[in-house]
């Protein structure tokens, strides 16, 4: 049995809106158990430093219920402190992961031109 290593890791890559201070961070990989702690360690600092952060899952292949676990935690933290935690490009998957949690209605799903879609 060929062995093709461990799954690729969470990335993100951290963009500023010099007009608004709104923060998109652009995620990539596997959003799931071993890489969650890397994840949240990544966004989470960013919610004292802006009103608005939009997480793009456009290149995000895959969450498990930890990946989930690990939004929701940015959300409750995100809206503790004022800020707006919102998502954008989200699969048919996370999608279908949300909503059958019944999360999705707590979550703005931004379309690709700041379109509020739910």
């Amino acid at each position: 049995m060929p062995d093709f290593g461990p799954p690729p890791e969470i990335a993100t890559v951290i963009e500023t809106n010099p007009a608004t201070g709104d923060l998109l961070v652009f995620c990539r990989g596997r959003l799931v158990a071993s890489h969650t702690d890397e994840f949240y360690n990544a966004v989470h600092p960013l919610i004292s430093r802006t009103k608005r952060i939009v997480l793009d899952f456009d290149d995000v292949t895959h969450m498990d219920s930890s990946g989930l676990g690990t939004v929701v935690r940015l959300y409750v933290g995100a809206k503790a402190a004022g800020c707006d935690l919102q998502l954008v490009n989200l699969s048919k998957g996370i999608r279908k992961i949300l909503s059958m949690t019944n999360l999705l209605s707590f979550f703005t799903v931004v379309g690709e031109s700041n379109i509020r879609m739910h």
